[in-house]
């Protein structure tokens, strides 16, 4: 086998992987998942959705304040000033988590507190900050001795005051309206969407507890290395402890999938053929870190090449970290081979481990970042 096969650019390795992964070799779904499952909403974060959900019904179902204030009906305030206010009438109280028992007619208004319902006939809300009570008849009086009133205050007697409204609202102020953020049957989270804390809100405030998912992708990974021994072992000179599969494990359950570690395996081909084998047939894909460099002990591609077809498509990739990274295909599975280096090991993971699980869970493909530099090539001496 060559050194390294030709070196590729990080994108086009990444889309020649993925273009070799076929989702009727992975037993898919109807819905081009691999597979679904039905949980509980509150325990969905990090999963994929398998299916377009949309609202049961629209949110808000009832048009609600905004703010605490009164209910009006805007037209009754036009024209209001410091200067020149409008007096209304106060009716009642909207009480909090249920339907107002009365109406607002032409000059009459009600003390509603945020996100209480509108009473019937009233379209918008005047803040509190912008009014005034006072007993019936007493204009003058309280003109020369203002007093805000207090949210507290109004109660049975709320019958017996005019409200001073100092500013005019108009349609639709200060509330929100019946749908005004969801519609009913609205799509809401398409399918292959990352559920996060706000997916989750966003749910129960609809009143959908479950939810299907796709099932978490499972990611075999093997470390191999005669010198490589447990994270809780006291290293001897020339030992490492394991990191990548440490690492790796985080990144895969971060992305959708979960880890199966099968190990630290030594050089030797015949127990690295079966360690991969194992791992192959019981999970989504396999990696393969460490035993990647063209080297006589490395063993890693040859491995590859005999766990099944087309075997190895890519052997090594135009950047750095992570020069001699594997990327395979056995019998519909991808089988990443990964460089010993944690640092390279990681941003290799993140560029191509990352990809093939969001693929078989069938994630929307997110814009990878990126920016523009100036290379430059600095004389010595």
């Amino acid at each position: 086998m060559p050194e390294f096969l030709t070196l590729l650019p990080p994108d086009e390795a990444r889309e020649k992987l993925l273009s070799h992964l076929h989702f009727d070799e992975l037993n898919a779904s109807s819905s081009g998942i691999i597979d679904s499952e039905s949980v509980a909403v509150d325990l969905s974060l990090g999963r994929v959705t398998a299916e377009d959900i949309f609202s049961p019904h629209p949110l808000p179902e009832f048009t609600r304040s905004t703010v605490d204030g009164y209910a009006v009906k805007s037209k009754d305030t036009f024209g209001s000033t410091d200067s020149l206010p409008t007096y209304l009438n106060l009716i009642g109280e909207v009480p909090m988590g249920e339907e107002p028992s009365f109406e607002i007619e032409s000059g009459q208004c009600a003390l509603i507190h945020t996100g209480g319902m509108l009473p019937k006939n009233a379209d918008a809300v005047v803040m509190l900050e912008y009014t005034q009570s006072i007993h019936h008849g007493d204009h003058k009086e309280h003109r020369e001795n203002p007093q805000k009133i207090s949210v507290d205050s109004v109660s049975s007697v709320a019958k017996s005051f005019e409200i001073e409204i100092f500013k005019s609202v108009a349609d639709g102020e200060n509330v929100i309206r019946i749908g005004e953020d969801v519609a009913q049957n609205q799509l809401v989270i398409p399918k292959g969407t990352l559920i996060r804390p706000a997916e989750i809100g966003g749910l129960m405030a609809l009143g959908i507890t479950s939810l299907r998912v796709a099932n978490l992708v499972k990611v075999g990974i093997i470390s191999t290395g005669d010198e490589v021994i447990e994270p809780s072992q006291q290293p001897k000179m020339g030992q490492v402890r394991d990191i990548n599969s440490y690492t790796l494990s985080a990144l895969i359950h971060k992305s959708g999938g979960e880890a199966k570690k099968y190990g630290i395996i030594s050089d030797q081909f015949e127990t690295l053929k079966e360690a991969a084998l194992k791992a192959l047939s019981e999970c989504d894909v396999v990696i393969i870190t460490a035993g990647s460099s063209a080297s006589t002990r490395d063993m890693t591609a040859e491995v590859i090449s005999q766990l099944g077809e087309p075997g190895v498509l890519v052997h090594g990739i135009n950047t750095r970290p992570g020069k001699p990274t594997i990327l395979g295909v056995c019998n519909g599975k991808a089988v990443i081979g990964l460089p010993g280096n944690p640092v390279s090991a990681l941003v290799n993971g993140y560029l191509f481990v990352v990809p093939v699980i969001e693929k078989l869970l069938g994630v929307t493909p997110k814009p990878r970042a990126s920016v523009q530099a100036n290379i430059q090539r600095l004389k010595r001496g």
